[in-house]
């Protein structure tokens, strides 16, 4: 391929990940990331790099039990460099952004017009999930996107050392995902003839799984998944919900058959059905775990273009397009035709729209949060209400009052107290927190070292 034909892609790249890093940063500089994910996961790259154990004290167990992905040791490297959230942020944006080139790659070794490979790229960069994912704080299955594209493009083209590779990477950005690799496999076995491919996602997809749901998970956590929870009606264990399914697959369609999981199928496939056929539908099958995973769980952001869960689906919704327009097939052919039907979707989709207000919610108190911060000198623990958290995740015990009762002998444990009254976050009440501030103005252990309207500093004596 000449490299004249990458240079549209090189700067669709390029310009994605600066659009990417700077709304993700924004965000969070706007108060509006959120202990549950940023946090813990800010916290757990900082004790690794420091060799610390990465017990997450918003969550209260090692990072591993969490998803049993073990990418986070890698990703600690970079704050060895300089301890910063903006990591994850930039590592969030390259990794949604990079996914553009093994689309544009895959669809040129379909055989795709060079006009047609690009508009898949912008068709992927334009997709809603794409950007809204990216702005709900940091989630590792970003780093796998990109890596699933790029893993059948090896497959494709017999290269094994380079997909094992990348398929040994997938599972270790979260637990979840055996189920698509083991399901990758099924399709490139059967369907794509690459028989040695095929088993060997087989193979590492189902062992991964039961190796961190049966041993990492529980070890690290003292718990079964945390996801389990969402599946309930079906069972209280990994093992149990799969011997219900299996045993009792009437259980399942009082889940299946509802109005919200319509609306979500409607949603994930309205920016692109323009390209969907039956002669390219076969990429699905390795879709199918991740959005039957989402159809019959019991929570809602699951069931959206906002969450992440419906990550794992997206390489395989992009390799129909490039089938059917392979075959010649598909509602819409030409390069501008298909960029326009995927900007209208981005623009009716995608959560730009909360730059132009709900971001912006939190300004009547942003100088004096950033103050009080700025007090924050020591790494000694801290407890803060919820959209403050993720800015002070550098450190071996940080809590959210939202996990505290509001009695005076738990806030002892902490060096600081840091509330934001007026906007306390998600999972904090108002009037849990006023009690506390309640109480430490008459403690004897405790000073007021800053107030500004409703934002209050309390340090240990």
């Amino acid at each position: 391929m000449r490299s004249s034909l990458t240079r549209p892609v090189t700067w669709m790249i390029v310009i994605s990940t600066i659009i990417l890093f700077a709304s993700s940063s924004l965000r969070h500089e706007l108060f509006q990331s959120n202990s549950f994910d940023l946090g813990i996961f800010d916290q757990a790259a900082y004790l690794i790099s420091q060799g610390k154990p990465p017990i997450s004290t918003i969550m209260g167990y090692h990072i591993l039990g969490d998803h049993a992905a073990w990418i986070w040791y890698p990703l600690s490297l970079l704050y060895k460099i300089y301890p910063s959230v903006y990591w994850l942020f930039a590592v969030q944006a390259i990794a949604l952004a990079l996914g553009a080139l093994p689309t544009w790659m895959l669809a040129r070794q379909a055989g795709l017009k060079d006009s047609q490979a690009i508009a898949m790229a912008a068709v992927y960069l334009l997709y809603p999930l794409v950007f809204n994912v990216n702005l709900f704080d940091f989630h590792p299955e970003v780093i796998a996107l990109p890596l699933i594209l790029a893993a059948v493009l090896a497959a494709r083209l017999n290269q094994i050392g380079w997909f094992c590779l990348e398929i040994c990477l997938i599972l270790g950005c979260k637990a979840v995902l055996s189920f698509t690799v083991a399901a990758m496999g099924f399709w490139l076995f059967l369907f794509e003839k690459r028989r040695l491919h095929g088993a060997i996602a087989i193979f590492f997809g189902v062992a991964w799984f039961l190796i961190a749901t049966q041993l990492i998970i529980p070890n690290f956590s003292g718990a079964e998944a945390a996801a389990v929870g969402r599946y309930s009606y079906l069972g209280n264990s990994v093992l149990e919900i799969a011997k219900n399914i299996i045993s009792q697959p009437g259980l399942i369609l009082g889940k299946v058959f509802v109005l919200s999981n319509l609306e979500y199928l409607l949603l994930l496939l309205a920016p692109v059905i323009w390209g969907f056929s039956f002669v390219g539908m076969k990429p699905l099958v390795a879709a199918m775990p991740c959005l039957a995973l989402n159809l019959i769980a019991d929570y809602q952001p699951q069931k959206d273009l906002v969450h992440q869960y419906s990550l794992p689906a997206l390489p395989f919704i992009l390799l129909v397009l490039i089938s059917s327009l392979a075959a010649g097939k598909g509602l819409i052919q030409h390069k501008r035709a298909i960029i326009i039907w995927s900007l209208i979707a981005f623009l009716s989709l995608a959560r730009y729209t909360h730059f132009f207000g709900k971001y912006f919610q939190h300004l009547d108190t942003w100088q004096a949060t950033r103050e009080a911060i700025a007090l924050v000198t020591t790494q000694g623990s801290v407890i803060t209400t919820e959209k403050i958290a993720s800015h002070l995740t550098h450190r071996e015990l940080i809590q959210t009052t939202s996990a505290n009762e509001a009695n005076i002998d738990n806030l002892n444990t902490f060096n600081y107290v840091l509330l934001n009254l007026r906007h306390p976050g998600w999972r904090n009440f108002t009037d849990a927190n006023i009690s506390i501030v309640n109480q430490l103005k008459k403690s004897a252990i405790f000073d007021l070292k800053y107030q500004r309207g409703d934002v209050y500093l309390f340090i240990k004596k």
